[in-house]
């Protein structure tokens, strides 16, 4: 004859209780915000790489239409005059667009062109406002800059 030997007491239900549940569930969430937290740098890294590239871009149409007309747009023709052949003076003789479409930076602004520069003395600038959005702050990226 065979004896089974049995422990006295309730038998433990299979499964994790409430308490184990909401500790999983918490470090999830902390892990998801920490996440977050650091894609925002990645973010804001890439919008600076891309307006670093943008600039770059506008500087060589820039000097595409100095080597095209013997001169650079003014102040107020702007970078327009690198999508539409500007009608105010000086007016450019053999204009061809350099650009299809005026570029904004990551933020979703236009770039600033001004000539003379006051950054770059004697050249242009060309600038992106930044994540702030406003010209001639602190964190302007700017031809200067590369």
């Amino acid at each position: 004859m065979k004896h089974t030997l049995q422990t006295p007491g309730r038998l433990r239900p299979a499964g994790f209780t409430l308490v184990e549940i909401m500790l999983v569930l918490g470090i999830i969430a902390l892990l998801v915000g920490a996440g977050i937290y650091s894609l925002g740098d990645v973010t804001s890294s890439g919008k600076r790489t891309r307006a670093k590239a943008d600039i770059n871009t506008l500087t060589a149409a820039l000097r595409g239409y100095e080597v095209d007309n013997t001169f650079l747009p003014t102040t107020e023709q702007g970078l327009n005059a690198l999508v539409t052949k500007p009608s105010s003076r000086p007016s450019p003789q053999n204009w061809v667009a350099k650009l299809k479409k005026p570029l904004l930076d990551g933020w979703g602004n236009p770039y600033h062109y001004r000539r003379p520069g006051t950054k770059d003395k004697g050249g242009f600038d060309v600038f992106s406002a930044g994540p702030d959005g406003q010209p001639d702050t602190a964190d302007d990226i700017g031809n200067w800059d590369l």
